[in-house]
């Protein structure tokens, strides 16, 4: 079993370093923000493609509305952070805290949420298509999930894929 989660984490990264040309048409250069002090910043709907946020203190963040396509955000605290209405399509978001998190009507389409924590989160209207996440991960929020994503048109049960 451990062995088909590597697998699933090199084929994910592959699919993710493919997505970074179609990217680079948006951006010019790559918004780094790795190991930062970040709590209760505002990054509303602001562009934020391919940004990297990895190792960062994200907690009461704000990134409602945000593109944050591609971005990598693994290892971050985002504890209370308003991520409503983002684009997280293809966004590494692995590895991190979410407790408390609101990810109602935010887009995880294709992203990379393994070992991530998703305590006490909002995820009603979120659309988690072809989303990479554990076992645990989909039965909890599958308990939780609810509503139909405002941008794409899915039911987020339909987007767990649960039973």
């Amino acid at each position: 079993m451990y062995w088909q989660q590597i697998i699933g984490l090199v084929l994910a990264a592959m699919i993710w370093c493919a997505a970074l040309p179609a990217l680079a048409v948006s951006w010019t250069h790559p918004l780094s923000f790795s190991n930062a002090e970040l709590a209760r910043q505002d990054f509303s709907f602001q562009n934020l493609q391919a940004a990297e946020f990895s190792n960062s203190n994200l907690e009461m963040a704000n990134f409602t509305g945000a593109d944050l396509r591609g971005a990598v955000l693994s290892a971050s605290v985002m504890t209370k952070t308003n991520l409503h209405g983002a684009d997280l399509t293809n966004a590494m978001v692995n590895e991190v805290k979410l407790d408390g998190a609101d990810l109602s009507d935010a887009v995880l389409v294709e992203a990379i949420l393994l070992h991530s924590v998703f305590n006490n989160v909002n995820i009603e209207g979120a659309d988690f298509s072809y989303a990479m996440l554990d076992k645990a991960q989909v039965k909890e929020l599958c308990q939780k999930a609810s509503g139909v994503n405002s941008q794409t048109g899915v039911e987020t049960r339909e987007s767990l894929e649960c039973q």
